[in-house]
């Protein structure tokens, strides 16, 4: 059976997208399933959250879109069994230019991906906080859906407009099965009326995408990427890592209902 395929995706920076890609990754892994976690990030902060250091990669997920290296030869083992990653260089931040005269252009990943996934039973895309060609490839390959994460913060749903103009745009002309697969919450903190405001009007734009787990603000999370590791690795005891272990079982009990 071919993979899920799922892209990670808000054009507004710092809302955790990175953050929760990786570590549903990782929890989806602990459950016994294959997942291989896409960074198509020119920012290479999933590469880095897993350990691997971008600056030392003889092949990453560049010379798969632009050199048409094949991805089998991009992808690392992480050191959570089950989580595999096709890490980003530096070098991906210039793909875009480049990727501008290219046939076929949106679809290079969505190829790229095509001979590895008989292999997982998820790919998890972590696109840039942008709408350039990079997220265009990520959303186009996405074949299950897309997931929001969305900050508990002001201006939260700021530019998600944008964004969900950009994937009817994409369904209509890229991707026919292209979906709100599901909506994150992220950065919660439960004593602030803000938070709690922000919770209700999300509720009321995506009564059926949101999940219900909402992750809290935590240090720990925070802290994790810096030690190369997951919060499963890193602070499994931690808010932040009981909210994602939550969010794993919940995904998998969404996902795996559908056909």
């Amino acid at each position: 059976m071919a993979a899920r395929i799922f892209a990670f995706a808000n054009q507004k920076g710092g809302v955790g997208k990175t953050t929760t890609a990786v570590n549903l990754g990782a929890y989806l892994a602990n459950a016994g399933r294959s997942v291989l976690l896409v960074d198509n990030d020119p920012q290479g902060n999933a590469t880095t959250c897993l350990g691997i250091n971008p600056r030392g990669l003889k092949i990453s997920l560049y010379d798969v879109l632009i050199n048409r290296t094949p991805i089998q030869d991009a992808i690392a083992l992480t050191d959570r069994v089950g989580l595999d990653v096709a890490p980003a260089s530096v070098d991906l931040a210039g793909a875009e230019v480049e990727m501008a005269g290219l046939l076929a252009r949106e679809q290079l990943l969505s190829r790229a991906l095509a001979p590895v996934t008989h292999k997982y039973d998820y790919i998890l895309i972590d696109d840039p906080p942008s709408l350039g060609l990079l997220t265009i490839n990520g959303l186009t390959a996405a074949s299950h859906g897309v997931i929001i994460p969305v900050q508990c913060e002001y201006l939260a749903l700021e530019g998600l407009s944008m964004l969900l103009d950009t994937l009817r745009q994409v369904r209509e002309v890229l991707n026919a099965r292209l979906q709100v697969a599901g909506v994150v919450l992220t950065m919660y903190d439960g004593r602030t009326n803000l938070s709690q405001q922000v919770v209700a009007e999300v509720q009321a734009h995506f009564p059926n995408e949101i999940f219900q787990t909402i992750v809290p603000r935590n240090v720990r999370l925070s802290e994790a990427p810096s030690y190369g590791q997951t919060i499963l690795s890193y602070a499994p005891a931690s808010a932040g890592a009981l909210a994602y272990q939550a969010l794993a079982a919940e995904f998998l009990q969404r996902m795996e209902a559908k056909p």
